[in-house]
């Protein structure tokens, strides 16, 4: 049995068609063993955070969105979908890179979020 790789020239890891993302809402997945929430905007642009609340490990892809915020859906605490940035006062979560290229969605993993920033107001 012959294996075939199809090369593409997109960054990042496939996870999945753009159809299983539903507008308006986020979706879990496993980026390089880490747990990323995907979330897609009525506009068409995707977002990428850490998918554990830091607070009190909350699914964020469970999370109410808008265009800039997603709240945690067990005690509000919200984050820039941007920027992983917490608007609430707790700790920032990992932002990350999502495309799509083919109908596919791609995920680029990010670095660690600065633990020493200001929360905004």
């Amino acid at each position: 049995m012959t294996s075939l790789t199809t090369a593409t020239s997109a960054p990042g890891v496939d996870v999945g068609p753009l159809e299983d993302f539903a507008v308006g809402e986020g979706r879990a997945v496993v980026v390089g063993g880490r747990q990323v929430a995907v979330f897609r905007h009525r506009d068409g642009r995707l977002s990428a955070l850490d998918a554990v609340c830091p607070h009190s490990g909350g699914p964020l892809a469970d999370g109410q969105m808008d265009d800039r915020v997603v709240v945690c859906p067990l005690h509000l605490t919200v984050f820039e979908l941007a920027t992983g940035r917490s608007c609430s006062g707790q700790r920032d979560v990992a932002a990350h890179a999502a495309s799509v290229e083919d109908g596919r969605v791609r995920v680029v993993l990010g670095g660690a979020p600065d633990p020493g920033h200001a929360p905004l107001t």
